[in-house]
């Protein structure tokens, strides 16, 4: 029986093994908290590192061309690679990209997995350096992206579906969004070429933009070794 005297400190949680259940609680449920944090953090840092490899703050938030097709896309993912060349050395490569021409420098026996018939060059074809505003790039023998915009040594701007003005619509009906493919060169100091590649995604009216995430995932993986493909063939000595 517990003395009236100590009624007061019993009831405000005054015996050990109570106020050590209550404190284990906390700590328990401050744990778990920390821990779901922790692991939105980690999460959200690597998809930004992933899909922003190797550009600076600077370059994912300036405008490239190509942004003007899609302003206001929710999904946008920019990487970029310093190459020890001049650009007019690299712009053969990105001139010649796409399945039938030069490859996508990446990793053909993935792509080639889900029927791309893609093969990667690492030599410059005179014939695959022509490009115009309306021309096709095959990503798939039944697949193409469009020459949206293009200036030699400069940039190239691919989109899905027919040449069309900046933010019309006009995709092909089982097409759930919109997307642009941007490479921009720049000269930077001596003979090297900074090459940056941006991707927009803007889900269609009416569908949902939930496999963006995963199509943007899929695409930085295999951007990134494009990005260090070209590198590594407009760097190499017969170049």
């Amino acid at each position: 029986m517990v003395p009236v005297g100590h009624v007061g400190r019993w009831q405000a949680g005054a015996v050990p093994g109570i106020r050590r259940c209550q404190e284990s609680t906390s700590c328990r449920r401050a744990a778990i908290l920390l821990g779901v944090a922790t692991a939105f953090w980690g999460a959200w840092t690597a998809r930004y590192a992933l899909l922003n490899w190797g550009a600076t703050t600077g370059e994912t938030e300036e405008p490239l061309p190509g942004d003007e097709f899609l302003p206001h896309a929710p999904q946008v993912a920019t990487r970029a690679i310093t190459i020890d060349a001049p650009p007019n050395q690299v712009w053969p490569w990105i001139a010649q990209l796409g399945q039938g021409r030069g490859g996508l420098y990446s990793y053909d026996w993935l792509e080639n997995l889900v029927g791309c018939d893609i093969h990667s060059v690492d030599r410059i074809e005179p014939e695959w350096q022509t490009l115009a505003v309306g021309d096709e790039v095959r990503l798939h023998p039944k697949s193409a992206l469009t020459v949206a915009a293009v200036e030699s040594a400069k940039c190239l701007v691919l989109r899905p579906g027919p040449l069309r003005e900046p933010t019309a619509e006009s995709m092909p009906g089982d097409v759930p969004f919109d997307f642009t493919w941007a490479f921009v060169l720049r000269q930077h100091p001596g003979r090297q070429t900074r090459l940056v590649v941006r991707e927009r995604y803007e889900p269609r009216v009416g569908k949902s933009g939930s496999g963006i995430e995963v199509l943007a995932a899929v695409g930085a993986v295999m951007g990134i070794k494009m990005l260090r493909g070209i590198k590594e063939r407009a760097e190499a000595p017969s170049n």
